[in-house]
């Protein structure tokens, strides 16, 4: 009975792992049916800066918008101050943005974004909404790359995050060989077999059209993610823009990025709750790919604590010397070898993506001999939020000052 326990739980984690395994591999070639042309700049957009406590990175992100090779006249940006003790608004509008104050207490990006669409509604003039967090700064090209995938068809499009402090330490270079695996594996994957790509917290685009129309109707504390099982249930393509850049900051200390991925993580399973079963119907009924994949996305926590116990139970079934008969438990029982094997197939993966989005392995060394272990460190974040029913949004403190003449193009 023990034995059968553990191989339906082997079937599911192998059937999971082989999914995105397969996925991946699209990642290697160009999409055929996917392009995105050149257009002559056409649409406004409204810029949406959420930003609480933002004083000292707000307006270099303003200061790097306002460098867009993009005419002035067909963007403005608004920074939405809420919950602020500083001096956001002063420093914004210093650097030349426009402030909107957001005056009912909220208490996630996702209400921020919908006070300001409300303001925002009866400008006619705007025709695309894009967000960005306060800290980011973001290439000079990315209003137009934004503009080519509006003219192009698509109502809703993911541009590249990328990070500005890669190099700062371990953490920070984890979190951007992360965040470069997403790109390449799954959203340039996805766009190649057919699926759509995710939205990622920061650098995407809503055409205002679908925004008065349907609503930006987020209650999760992962609005990103959420917005994208939404459009998955309506049929909403999502362009992965891969030259419309942001760099973003990254954590560099353990405790903030505990902080950041347990809400990510507590987020990701609220979608799994509410939105599973719709995922799941609307796959079975259209076979909608977006909505399977949204669903396989949400259940990635659950499937790393499920992973956790089959370990532990390879432990137990080794010592009472239980016979089992798959290639995964054989491996296992290798031991150090195994281990090897894994890792070193890890370190491939990351000098791999390294190397595509042209940075320099040897900056980022320690994120990529440590990266196994920020993967690691997920697994207990995880069991913690499967049994936290509530959490509360954390301030992370965003202070790495860059302005956008000190970072090169990755592209």
């Amino acid at each position: 009975m023990i034995q059968s326990i553990y191989y339906v739980f082997f079937s599911i984690t192998l059937f999971y792992g082989l999914y995105y395994a397969f996925v991946g591999i699209f990642g290697f070639f160009r999409p055929r049916n996917f392009r995105i042309k050149p257009h002559q700049p056409k649409h406004k957009f409204a810029v949406i800066i959420p930003a609480r406590n933002e004083a000292d990175v707000v307006g270099h992100l303003v200061e790097s918008l306002k460098n867009s090779n993009y005419p002035e006249k067909l963007y403005d940006i608004y920074v939405a101050v809420n919950n602020t003790t500083d001096n956001s608004k002063e420093v914004a509008k210093k650097a030349g943005a426009k402030v909107i104050d957001v005056k009912i207490k909220v208490k996630s990006k996702g209400e921020v974004l919908n006070y300001v669409f409300d303001e925002l509604r009866d400008d006619k003039s705007i025709d695309a909404y894009i967000i960005f967090d306060a800290d980011n700064i973001v290439h000079p090209d990315f209003l137009s790359r934004m503009n080519d995938t509006l003219c192009t068809g698509f109502r809703v499009a993911q541009g590249f995050r990328d990070s500005k402090n890669i190099t700062d330490n371990w953490i920070s270079g984890s979190y951007s060989l992360f965040y470069y695996m997403q790109n390449f594996f799954l959203n340039k994957a996805h766009m190649t077999y057919g699926s759509t790509a995710n939205i990622n917290g920061t650098g995407f685009m809503i055409s205002k059209e679908k925004i008065d129309t349907e609503g930006f109707n987020t209650k999760t504390m992962t609005e990103d993610i959420e917005f994208t099982a939404q459009c998955a249930l309506k049929d909403e393509p999502i362009a992965f823009v891969e030259n419309a850049i942001t760099y973003d900051e990254q954590p560099v200390n353990f405790v903030a990025s505990w902080k950041q991925r347990k809400r990510w993580s507590v987020g990701t399973l609220q979608c799994m709750k509410i939105y599973n079963f719709k995922l799941w119907k609307h796959f079975l009924k259209t076979g909608s790919l977006p909505a399977f994949d949204m669903s396989m996305n949400f259940i990635a926590p659950v499937i790393q604590v499920i992973c956790l116990i089959e370990f532990f139970a390879l432990i137990v079934f080794r010592i009472f010397n239980i016979q089992l008969y798959d290639v995964f438990s054989t491996l296992f029982s290798s031991g150090v070898i195994f281990l090897a094997l894994s890792y070193i197939s890890g370190v491939i993966v990351s000098i791999f993506v390294i190397k595509y989005n042209k940075r320099k392995s040897k900056s980022v060394i320690s994120a990529i001999v440590l990266f196994a272990l920020f993967i690691l460190t997920w697994v207990p974040i995880n069991v913690v939020c499967l049994f936290k029913k509530n959490l509360k949004w954390e301030e992370i403190k965003h202070s790495r000052s860059i302005a956008a003449t000190e970072i090169g193009s990755s592209k």
